[in-house]
């Protein structure tokens, strides 16, 4: 073979590697929607971990925790204001443990102290005062965020002296009732109260039976409807927010009462630990990404049967435990499964999906540090923005390697979709199929826009999962010389091409002339 000819050979292979691409037909069902989520679905958690909370010889929190984090910090600010409004939930596995200094009555009010005996997690009851909680506001009435705030549960209580781990007596609610009385003098805002984390099933360091945790909730009901009369302002109802278990969930739902609940909230840490050297590989696994499912439809069809009134949250959820996955979390790859994750939420009916964490521990939306944005941060603003309330069925008969989820486009006209490409090698061609046939069945008819579709694509710098700079529609996302949020705008494309997805790829798509009848 002559030089010509090796070539010729050369170029011809590159030729057949680039353009691997499957072709892949997704159908929509637009005649009617099959869930619905809140407007502001996306939501995030500031945690009250210390600068001191360490896993696997990591201490990633900083200085993010809620008595340290830096309030006054400009970037945060901008951070949360994009999003206008970002649901923002105050909690986390210390919640328990937080008293509140209403009344200056507590002598010697400090933050969290780090114990080896006698307190859950290996830390001491935390004081939260008053100027910090005035504090807090300031950020969020600043930043115009929507708050969950998580009460603690185990006051009152005291630990069985026959079962470990199980907590046993009557949630005291005086101190809750303190803080709520404060809050509504000072006009701060709370959009809902979430009582206890992680205390239902076998709990995590503790643990609260069914039946007490349903009188407590009627508990928590009835101090809300006192202290907030107007049905119109009146926070909502959230618990028990922790992980699911079937009896212990039938049981607690049975027992709350009629319209006693308005969001029944469940956490989900399904990638294992932190130190999991296993985590890149699955968040790329179309397989394990999907097993997770059974949970998200099991929390749905135990509202419909015991709560139909409320709506299903994941309170909390950050993929690895112990302060996520540490080379994984706040790197492009986590965004496989976490935009799984909110397509997969939103199926099965969830009204709010809240990230572990705004800043703090590996998997933070911004980095907890510098609070420069990590590539999630960028996934969840983008749905946010593009993804309406509205959840349509969408299907492929392709490679599982492709993720599809479909919504109501927001706000404007049209119909969004997220295209999620898990596959290294196989980029796909897409066309667009709309089932409008109520009864199943053929036919379906292929979709041709005539006008230009906006399209967002996230990839990573350099083709590498692994790195925490992403692209949008090839170039990086970065803060302006005035640290400003850099606008996210979409590459307009001649509606009758087809949908091209780029292998370890993300990519919203919103089409404005597919005239879907669930979203007229």
């Amino acid at each position: 073979m002559n030089f010509k000819s090796i070539t010729f050979f050369v170029v011809f292979l590159s030729c057949l590697l680039v353009s691997k691409a499957e072709k892949v037909e997704v159908v929509v069902e637009g005649a009617t929607s099959i869930a619905q989520t809140d407007e502001d679905f996306i939501c995030v958690t500031l945690d009250w971990w210390p600068t001191n909370k360490c896993d696997y010889d990591q201490c990633p929190w900083g200085q993010a925790g809620l008595f340290n984090l830096d309030l006054k910090n400009k970037i945060l600010e901008k951070a949360v204001k994009a999003f206008h409004p970002l649901r923002i939930r105050v909690g986390g596995s210390l919640q328990d443990q937080v008293v509140y200094n209403v009344r200056n009555n507590i002598e010697n009010c400090q933050p969290f102290q780090k114990q080896d005996k006698g307190f859950l997690f290996g830390f001491s009851i935390g004081c939260l005062d008053m100027k910090r909680w005035d504090e807090l506001n300031e950020f969020f009435n600043q930043t115009r965020a929507k708050v969950t705030f998580g009460l603690n549960a185990l006051i009152g209580r005291k630990e069985s002296e026959t079962e470990k781990t199980l907590w046993v007596g009557d949630w005291y609610s005086h101190n809750a009732r303190d803080l709520m009385s404060y809050t509504i003098s000072k006009g701060y805002t709370i959009d809902s109260y979430e009582l206890g984390n992680e205390l239902c099933g076998v709990g995590v360091s503790a643990r609260i039976e069914a039946k007490q945790y349903a009188k407590d909730m009627a508990t928590l009901k009835n101090l809300v409807k006192e202290m907030y009369p107007n049905p119109k302002t009146q926070p909502k109802i959230l618990g028990p927010g922790g992980f699911y278990d079937k009896k212990w969930f039938d049981t607690f739902l049975d027992a709350s009462g009629h319209d006693v609940i308005d969001g029944v909230t469940h956490h989900i840490y399904n990638l294992g630990p932190g130190n999991n050297p296993d985590v890149v590989r699955r968040v790329q696994d179309p397989f394990f990404l999907t097993q997770i499912a059974q949970t998200f439809k099991d929390v749905s069809n135990a509202i419909v049967k015991f709560a139909p009134w409320s709506g299903a949250w994941v309170s909390e959820s950050g993929g690895a435990y112990n302060s996520g996955g540490q080379l994984v979390s706040y790197t492009f790859a986590f965004g496989f499964w976490y935009l799984d994750q909110l397509g997969m939420t939103s199926v099965y009916n969830h009204k709010v999906y809240c990230r572990q964490a705004l800043t703090g521990g590996n998997y933070a939306l911004l980095n907890t540090t510098t609070f420069v944005p990590n590539p999630d941060y960028y996934g969840a603003l983008l749905w946010h923005r593009v993804m309406g309330s509205k959840v349509l069925s969408v299907t492929h008969k392709g490679s599982p390697y492709l993720r599809v989820y479909s919504h109501c486009a927001k706000k404007e006209p049209g119909v969004s979709f997220v295209f999620i490409n898990l596959s290294k090698n196989t980029s796909f061609e897409i066309d667009l199929f709309h089932d409008l046939n109520l009864n199943g069945g053929s036919p379906n008819f292929e979709f041709k826009g005539h006008k230009k579709r906006e399209e967002y694509h996230l990839t990573p710098k350099d083709g590498n999962i692994l790195s925490s700079i992403v692209l949008l529609n090839g170039t990086p996302l970065e803060l302006s010389d005035s640290l400003e949020i850099p606008e996210l705008k979409p590459k307009l494309v001649d509606g009758l091409k087809p949908i091209s997805i780029a292998a370890h790829s993300i990519a919203f798509v919103t089409i404005r002339d597919f005239n879907a009848p669930a979203c007229s």
